[in-house]
């Protein structure tokens, strides 16, 4: 659905750049907890299931990554898949989500180190990046920590650092981005910064990217508002005992066809039909 999506604002056409492979969204979808149950197997088959119908970049939400070897095996996958980057975040396996109202605890900042320089050292694809997730700002670390374990990070050598944050004020990552945008220049360069503006949802993508942020997630919108919508269908079959009252919220099936390609096949099977008969 984001491949496809567009709006044109000032006769120019904006469509989304890429792809997050959220892990909530993943575990969600499967009915199950966002807390690392779902295998790399079975993340993988549904990476390679969108991959198969879009060319546009995807970045891998890869929850802790494992210990060392985990990653850099996980690495090895990606970058076969055709995975463009892939996020861990420096919490302690097996991680809890990060909108949990429950005790998080950050993994030891050398150990996470460590698993960075072995995820760089096992990649054959230069343009692959490994981005570091900072969730001091989730469990409560104060914005001086978070921005220690950022610049160890860098010089571990991840590519980029997401910063997150589940204040509904985007004071803080703005706080980050500022004091980020102040490291040695030597130690940013061609680095990326990335948000995720789920609770601080006020601000606009144009204002993330005048603060300095290069990557802006949109994580887990398009699963939430599906659900409600479905949710919402299915009491009204119940209710009304049919589907008429729900037709309005329903895309139509020859606009369902045209997005999965089917009226392409069935104007291939109606031309073979034809030269057959002619």
């Amino acid at each position: 659905m984001a491949s496809e999506s567009t709006v044109k604002i000032n006769n120019k056409k904006i469509s989304f750049d890429g792809f997050w492979e959220s892990s909530l969204t993943d575990s969600s979808s499967k009915g199950l907890p966002d807390i690392e149950l779902v295998s790399m197997d079975s993340r993988l088959h549904t990476i390679n299931q969108i991959l198969e119908v879009t060319t546009k970049p995807m970045i891998v939400d890869g929850d802790t990554g494992g210990d060392v070897n985990q990653f850099q095996h996980t690495v090895r996958i990606l970058e076969r898949a055709g995975v463009s980057m892939v996020i861990i975040e420096d919490k302690v396996f097996p991680k809890r989500n990060s909108f949990a109202n429950v005790k998080q605890n950050l993994e030891n900042i050398d150990v996470f180190s460590n698993k960075i320089k072995g995820g760089q050292n096992s990649k054959k694809n230069k343009n692959f990046m490994i981005v570091a997730r900072l969730e001091g700002l989730i469990v409560g670390s104060t914005m001086k920590e978070t921005l220690i374990r950022a610049k160890k990070f860098l010089l571990a050598g991840a590519d980029g650092i997401m910063i997150h944050s589940k204040s509904k004020n985007p004071s803080e990552i703005l706080e980050f981005a500022k004091c980020y945008h102040a490291f040695p220049k030597e130690l940013i360069n061609s680095k990326i910064l990335v948000c995720v503006p789920t609770t601080y949802n006020s601000i606009t993508t144009s204002e993330l990217a005048k603060a300095g942020f290069h990557i802006i997630i949109y994580a887990n919108h398009l699963l939430r508002s599906a659900y409600k919508a479905m949710e919402q269908a299915c009491q009204n079959i119940l209710l009304h005992d049919r589907s008429f009252e729900i037709e309005p919220s329903c895309v139509p099936i020859p606009q369902l066809f045209k997005t999965v390609g089917m009226l392409k096949i069935i104007k291939n099977d109606n031309k073979i039909l034809k030269d057959s008969h002619g």
